[in-house]
């Protein structure tokens, strides 16, 4: 809690600071607007529900993408982790693929998918998978020996020891890797929605986009505000408690 008040007494701060050298013209206000503007056309959007609407949007395809990124990340790291040539195999790949920008994959997913919901879901599971997978490796391999030698004398085998033994002990390496799979499908679903534009279903990324294309820059630092937002929400709301859950229970403090 404390953390918070300070955190809104910081931005009340710089949000005075900024609209005193607005006032005074330290710089254009075309090009930075002071935050009276943009918290004007956030509650403007919020009361015509364009942005409450955009949100769900976005939502919607990110924990869809997300949640599909989970389901083949996690399988795949730990067949890497377990058998040689898939980690010397597509453990690469996946090295590989992880350094390459999201944007990158648009281009294909535009080329294969056309302008689609599927185009934005191959592009945030493209952003989800690959950290999913090396996080669920690392953290596999990363296990002493003796734990699956002991689950073997007792009889664990196959499927059991996997779903048993190798994924409660890897948890800690699995929840940082969900957490950095989470900011690559957010980072992915931005890129996607400003360069796939679909009539069905404007999300932030479109919000944001068409703010560049109207020169509207109220519009658009209010958006990046929900981006930041929604992002700090999740931190705060799923992967905080997660993290301090782990500390508590592997004894590394509150």
């Amino acid at each position: 809690m404390r953390r918070t008040l300070t955190f809104v007494a910081f931005l009340l701060v710089v949000g005075a600071i900024w609209e005193s050298l607005v006032a005074m013209g330290a710089w254009r206000e075309v090009l930075l607007p002071r935050p009276t503007r943009v918290l004007g056309w956030l509650a403007e959007s919020l009361a015509d529900g364009t942005l409450v609407t955009a949100t769900l949007v976005t939502a919607r395809r990110l924990f869809t993408g997300y949640a599909i990124g989970v389901v083949v990340g996690l399988p795949l790291g730990v067949l890497a982790a377990r058998f040689r040539v898939l980690r010397d195999s597509l453990g690469v790949v996946a090295l590989g693929l992880q350094t390459l920008p999201s944007v990158c994959w648009v281009p294909m997913a535009l080329l294969w998918f056309g302008q689609t919901e599927a185009a934005m879901l191959f592009v945030v599971v493209m952003g989800t998978t690959w950290s999913l997978l090396l996080a669920t490796e690392a953290g596999v391999r990363g296990l002493p020996p003796v734990y699956l030698r002991a689950a073997r004398t007792m009889g664990s085998r196959g499927f059991h020891t996997i779903l048993h033994v190798l994924l409660p002990a890897a948890f800690p390496a699995i929840v940082s890797g969900l957490k950095q799979g989470w900011a690559f499908a957010w980072r992915s679903l931005m890129a996607a929605e400003i360069f796939v534009t679909i009539l069905t279903g404007f999300g932030l990324g479109h919000l944001l986009h068409y703010g560049r294309e109207l020169h509207a820059m109220d519009q658009v630092l209010g958006v990046m505000a929900v981006i930041v937002s929604v992002g700090l929400l999740a931190e705060h709301l799923l992967f905080g408690p997660a993290e301090r859950w782990l500390r508590i229970r592997f004894g590394l403090g509150g």
